[in-house]
């Protein structure tokens, strides 16, 4: 008998996995990870993009079968699936993998709740199914981390490993709920040629970025289906001489980050949760400046700000610096050094920095930019060595009286080293369901999150996000 190809032992891994074979720390994770990105789908709602989502994914037509935030009615499993991942990841709120820099849950989740919907499967099934596509998506992309440069190799080629690894990682998910080993091995075999995105728009603006987690999570419910119509994916689709790793990294990947303690040793509670609605890379540097903020510093007394980062982040949040000083909208200040610096700075509402710190109007205040004016972001060795273990940052502080102040952040908020509680959690799904939702919803669907596991019918469950009223 030939050795399992890495696609089969994927497989196997999924098919053997039952609910009460994973760890309890990562059921709980799971639960927590659908409460986090069903509260940023709910804040997202009223966004230009997740309308022109919304009212695409209606426009195609097909039975009722799952549920997508702010639509009414049922839609096929596939345009649900692809609806709620463009509104999971479009305020770069979602969790993020270290150091793969993966947003595992955004296609991930988005795909397994719309599937299990469609077919009738218990929050129990959801939950088993959710945590093995994200434990295979950090697997897949874990396998193309180069520790020499400690770098994402997808990232140096410009590729959004985000959606490439989570349309197969949502394949596998959904294929588990129902299928055997064979169909979550050609489910992964035919996803892995709908695997797609680029990541340019993180420089320079654009926001193709924000359907990347939808069209994973719609591949992957798409690439199960066919199988179930008698499609086969190649068994050597990851490590074959015209597979994946050779087309996507040219080869360069490593076969044990796959398969090495699958089953035994898991990655999902180790998912960085977010804090802040901004590119990871950002988030220490809002934590420095708060501190600045703390000690009663105040902008005026500022002369100038030197803000530290690992060598790779600095292309993605200091570089241009002209234009990363003078974002032109909220979305664009999510990937702003500067930006940052300045929101850590002012502070925030309810929340230290929350979604209210990232609109448009925000992004080209006087103040802010002022304030922006003086940062100069730099690649600082600490961080570097650091990273992407963590997203460090290095604050350094000239005033306008001749001292000068360093604040160091070299670990991330939400991460294991720094956890958010599940009440930071919930603060936050408040924080962000609020703009859509009653009160009433709200408290509904936070219980029903928290006790999801008991949940057999997830229409009812999801009944509160198809109510929001953001279609106009």
């Amino acid at each position: 008998m030939t050795e399992s190809t890495l696609s089969q032992q994927l497989a196997r891994f999924a098919a053997e996995t039952t609910y009460d074979s994973i760890p309890a720390e990562v059921l709980a994770s799971v639960k927590s990870r659908v409460l986090d990105i069903l509260g940023i789908c709910a804040a997202a709602a009223p966004l230009d993009t997740s309308r022109a989502a919304r009212k695409w994914a209606s426009a195609q037509g097909g039975p009722g079968q799952s549920s997508a935030v702010g639509v009414s009615d049922l839609l096929p499993a596939g345009q649900a699936a692809f609806t709620n991942g463009v509104l999971a990841h479009s305020l770069d709120y979602d969790d993020t993998h270290l150091p793969s820099v993966l947003h595992p849950s955004a296609s991930v989740i988005p795909a397994v709740l719309a599937a299990a919907e469609a077919h009738n499967a218990s929050g129990r099934e959801a939950i088993r199914a959710i945590a093995i596509g994200l434990e295979i998506c950090v697997r897949l992309g874990m396998a193309g981390y180069d520790y020499e440069t400690k770098n994402s190799t997808f990232f140096e080629h410009g590729q959004h490993a985000t959606s490439i690894c989570g349309a197969m990682a949502s394949a596998a998910a959904v294929a588990s709920l129902r299928g055997n080993a064979q169909t979550i091995s050609d489910s992964i075999g035919v996803a892995a040629s709908m695997a797609s995105g680029i990541i340019e728009s993180n420089r320079t603006g654009g926001t193709v970025k924000r359907i990347h987690c939808g069209w994973a999570a719609q591949s992957g419910i798409s690439a199960a289906g066919l199988v179930d119509h008698g499609l086969t994916g190649p068994p050597t689709v990851l490590e074959g001489r015209f597979g994946f790793y050779q087309a996507w990294l040219h080869g360069s990947y490593s076969k044990e980050a796959i398969t090495q303690n699958l089953g035994q040793r898991w990655s999902v509670q180790d998912i960085f949760f977010k804090p802040y609605p901004a590119n990871h890379f950002t988030h220490a540097a809002v934590d420095a400046a708060a501190r600045v903020r703390n000690q009663g510093i105040v902008p005026a007394a500022i002369k100038s700000l030197t803000l530290g980062v690992p060598a790779p982040a600095l292309r993605t949040i200091g570089e241009p610096i002209e234009v990363k000083r003078r974002p032109e909208t909220g979305y664009m200040a999510q990937f702003s050094g500067p930006y940052a610096v300045a929101a850590g700075l002012l502070g925030g509402g309810g929340l230290e920095v929350g979604l209210d710190d990232y609109s448009d109007e925000l992004a080209q205040d006087p103040l802010r930019q002022d304030i922006m004016d003086k940062v100069t972001v730099v690649e600082n060795e600490t961080c570097t060595e650091i990273f992407p273990e963590q997203f460090p940052s290095v604050l350094t502080v000239h005033l306008h009286d001749g001292r000068t102040l360093t604040e160091e952040v070299l670990t991330n908020r939400g991460g294991p080293q720094r956890p958010l509680t599940f009440d930071e959690l919930a603060q936050k799904f408040r924080d962000n369901a609020r703009r859509t939702m009653s009160s009433s919803d709200m408290g509904r669907l936070e219980d029903a999150c928290r006790t999801l596991d008991d949940q057999d019918n997830l229409h009812t469950v999801f009944a509160e996000l198809r109510a929001i009223d953001s279609l106009a």
